[in-house]
């Protein structure tokens, strides 16, 4: 009997499902000849070409069109498989891989997933942090059940992700409690030649933040920008500068980092999403963190 290899056929999918051939490839994290190869071995055992060039891009075959059908439902099965199975009570802990986009403070991360640990199920936790693109593509794959990121998908991204916003807030500036009591009373003027550390250019927060300082002709004192939040705020305990963060974590930025709030920066707001695979989120670790995050951290 004739054994299909699935490994092929799963590249031949991500190529017709994101687009082409150097899409696929960088979802995949393989060179572009390696995934050109692996597809041409798959024709070489069908007897039949898949894609065919027209332009500059590749379309597929009437075989082709074929073989995604099938692969459509193949792959969707197994998926639907896996998510049975983690829906299923079998007595061992759930799996629940997350992973968090570099710019995301690790205050909020670690509120944010806290809830799932607390399911009746025991879960075993992984988490990946990672720049967004490299997670996004992971996700692609199905090797992450979630990313926690300050921005959706950018529109028109190849990734086929659903965001769900889990809230947003507040952002102010703390500083050591010596610094806060010097910066406090004559905020925001105060800041004009104060010491700031900033994520780095680029972030969500970063853009909000320049256009209030902008919008008030205010120019801080850049000590450093940051692509760490954890390492700018342990710079920020130690007296380098303000640090901007989300209101949602205050409390811990007193307790870890004895870090005092300055002042909030009006219509200065950070988002927080939820990116999965799926429109009608089903696993259950997912489940707790979005509704935790919507009805106790940002309710």
């Amino acid at each position: 009997m004739e054994r299909l290899n699935y490994h092929h056929l799963f590249y031949f999918w991500m190529v017709g499902r994101e687009g082409g051939v150097a899409r696929a490839a960088r979802a995949l994290g393989l060179s572009q000849p390696t995934l050109s190869g692996q597809i041409r071995s798959l024709e070489d055992f069908l007897g039949a070409p898949l894609f065919t060039r027209v332009g500059r891009g590749l379309e597929p075959t009437e075989t082709g069109r074929l073989v995604q059908r099938y692969a459509d439902e193949i792959f969707g099965l197994g998926r639907e498989m896996l998510d049975t199975l983690r829906d299923r009570p079998t007595g061992r802990p759930i799996a629940f891989t997350v992973g968090i986009a570099d710019v995301l403070p690790k205050l909020v991360a670690q509120r944010l997933i806290e809830p799932a640990l607390r399911l009746p199920t025991p879960v075993r936790l992984t988490v990946r942090e990672d720049r967004v693109d490299r997670l996004f593509a992971a996700l692609a794959v199905h090797e992450l059940d979630l990313v926690l990121t300050d921005a959706p998908p950018a529109a028109g991204a190849p990734l086929r992700a659903y965001p769900h916003l889990l809230g947003a807030c507040d952002v102010a500036l703390y500083a050591p409690a010596a610094m806060a009591r010097r910066l406090k009373p004559r905020f925001p003027q105060s800041l004009a030649g104060a010491p700031i550390l900033l994520p780095l250019e680029g972030t969500a927060i970063r853009r909000q933040v320049d256009a209030w300082l902008d919008r008030r002709e205010i120019r801080p004192q850049v000590i450093g920008e940051f692509e760490d939040s954890a390492l700018m705020k342990s710079f920020g305990q130690a007296g380098f500068g303000v640090v901007a963060s989300p209101v949602v974590i205050e409390r811990e930025m007193r307790a870890q980092y004895g870090l005092r709030r300055i002042g909030v920066l009006t219509g200065v707001r950070e988002r927080f999403f939820a990116v999965s695979v799926e429109r009608r989120i089903k696993h259950p670790a997912v489940l707790e963190l979005t509704r935790a995050a919507r009805r106790d951290l940002f309710g």
